[in-house]
């Protein structure tokens, strides 16, 4: 859902910001020329009210941003998460609606490692019931004695970014490393140093057990008391993640009746949290959820989500967003982007209609890829013609869907005559464009079957004509007496014998009536207006 009146216009987007951020980030986007609006501690009402008027809303992990929220926010871009989890936003519905939600999971990966280990060390050696102990004058050397974590065993639940992170700073205390992750390979977790295995074998064979996982429906509850009863008694629970994947009542009950021999935790089923059952044990350790609670963290929290939400708001791809239904672009597609999201618009208004069926073909080196972004980015320039609403990465498939319109990909790695060429075909129509040189220029090659190579420009002229002396010349001297110059132009022989065809981008948009005026010109045939 572009902000079309930023960029193209000169506006200026609302940024609706409801939890502390780090200024850094906040000034990024007021000297990028949006308005920033920081309103922490709304209530529900005030909330609704607020984001009434928001193109883009910054939050953390207090904020929830459920449909019905969403419903009261009809300019909406873009929901951005200062941090990891998401599970206060209702990401499905913010996709039914193309609102992108973006986070920033690279911010805080190496301070949720650090604290994890913190809370693993604490844990061990009972340092925070010793410190409660001292300082109200008590000298309790005895009662606290703790454990190595030397030669013991630790398992890891979740091998992603912070778990592999963890695993790293426990083989420096010469610790045996399992790890539960379906989505890791076992060579994987050898080059790792770690050992992949089951759940069930986790918990069974490890002294520590971290926990590194989204709060998803099939990881809340996952850590309760069926599977803390094939523990060891020596078993110590860290949890660092989210709330409410550990089960907090039950792994109470196994640490009180000797099951297990404690936790630490950082993170509750529902926070803030002034009493559990948890608080009245000593062998648990627990903190108010410091897990991206540097100065470090919060500084790249905000610069990474102003960044995302920045092109979020000028709608352009963003590497974090949550709900595009792709691969993240690499280096190689990447530049074809804005490229494949031209020839979307192009081909819009070429074929002049919603085709029953769009066809889009990546031949040469970019075939060999996960193609499905530079679709959307296709998607979003045609439906950019067509939708009366803002169209993105995120609602494009949607609005196929809507309109009737069944998508076809195909791909080949086998190049024809360019080394990479993606073609929109359609409804009897078809266009290709290609990247040219070190510079990544654009170019469109061929439309219905002719053959140009012009740069494509947001309003383009192809032109059907008599291929006899003096068109082209009739053709310049009419957009140049209207005062249209001509930036780039190419003629094609066409099929059929004694015509030709011309892809003209101009360097403004041709008035109607000088088009107009060119249908009726000597030796013309049609005249096609491109606009994308």
């Amino acid at each position: 859902m572009e902000v079309a009146r930023d960029d193209k216009h000169g506006g200026m987007a609302h940024v609706l910001v409801t939890e502390p951020i780090a200024e850094g980030g906040l000034d990024q986007l007021r000297q990028a020329g949006h308005t920033v609006s920081v309103q922490v501690g709304l209530g529900p009402a005030e909330l609704a009210q607020a984001i009434a008027t928001a193109n883009a809303l910054i939050i953390r992990s207090a904020t929830q941003v459920t449909a019905e929220l969403l419903a009261a926010a009809p300019d909406l871009v873009v929901v951005g998460r200062a941090g990891i989890g998401l599970d206060n936003v209702d990401v499905e519905a913010a996709t039914r609606r193309g609102v992108m939600v973006v986070n920033a999971p690279q911010s805080n990966i190496i301070s949720a490692a650090e604290h994890t280990m913190a809370l693993l060390l604490a844990q061990a050696r009972n340092i925070p019931q010793a410190h409660g102990a001292l300082v109200q004058g008590r000298w309790e050397r005895s009662r606290w004695e703790g454990v190595e974590l030397a030669d013991k065993t630790l398992g890891i639940i979740g091998l992603g970014r912070i778990g592999k992170l963890v695993a790293e700073r426990a083989k420096a205390f010469s610790m045996t490393l399992l790890a539960y992750d379906p989505f890791v390979s076992a060579d994987r977790g050898r080059q790792l140093g770690v050992e992949l295995v089951s759940l069930d074998q986790i918990i069974a064979e490890s002294d520590f057990v971290t926990i590194h996982l989204p709060k998803t429906k099939e990881t809340l509850g996952l850590i309760g008391r069926g599977l803390l009863m094939k523990a060891k008694p020596s078993l110590r629970v860290v949890n660092v993640a989210r709330g409410g994947i550990v089960v907090e009542d039950e792994l109470a009950e196994c640490i009180r009746e000797g099951i297990i021999a404690g936790a630490a935790l950082d993170v509750f089923d529902t926070e803030p949290l002034e009493s559990s059952p948890l608080f009245d044990l000593d062998e648990v350790v627990v903190t108010p959820h410091l897990g991206a609670s540097t100065r470090e963290a919060q500084d790249k929290a905000g610069d990474a989500i102003a960044d995302m939400v920045q092109l979020a708001l000028a709608g352009e791809f963003v590497p974090y967003a949550v709900n595009i239904s792709a691969a993240e672009a690499n280096e190689t597609l990447r530049p074809y982007l804005p490229l494949a999201e031209r020839l979307g618009g192009l081909f819009a208004s070429l074929v002049g209609e919603t085709p029953d069926a769009l066809e889009i073909a990546y031949e040469g080196e970019i075939g060999g890829f996960d193609t499905r972004i530079l679709g959307l980015a296709v998607l979003k320039g045609f439906f950019g013609d067509f939708s009366a609403q803002s169209v993105t990465y995120v609602n494009g498939p949607q609005l196929a869907a809507e309109h009737g319109v069944e998508i076809r990909e195909v791909t080949t790695t086998a190049p024809d005559d360019y080394v990479n060429l993606v073609t929109v075909s359609g409804a009897g129509h078809s266009i290709s464009g290609t990247l040219q040189g070190p510079r990544h220029e654009q170019r469109i090659v061929r439309i219905n079957g002719h053959t140009f190579d012009v740069p494509p420009a947001p309003h383009m002229l192809m032109v059907a004509n008599d291929d006899r002396p003096g068109v082209i010349g009739t053709v310049g001297t009419l957009l140049g007496n209207a005062g249209v110059n001509i930036a780039d132009m190419d003629v094609g022989r066409a099929e059929r014998d004694g015509t030709a065809v011309m892809l003209i981008a101009p360097a403004a948009e041709v008035p109607a009536d000088v088009i107009e005026t060119l249908r009726h010109a000597p030796g013309i045939i049609s005249v096609a207006s491109l606009t994308g």
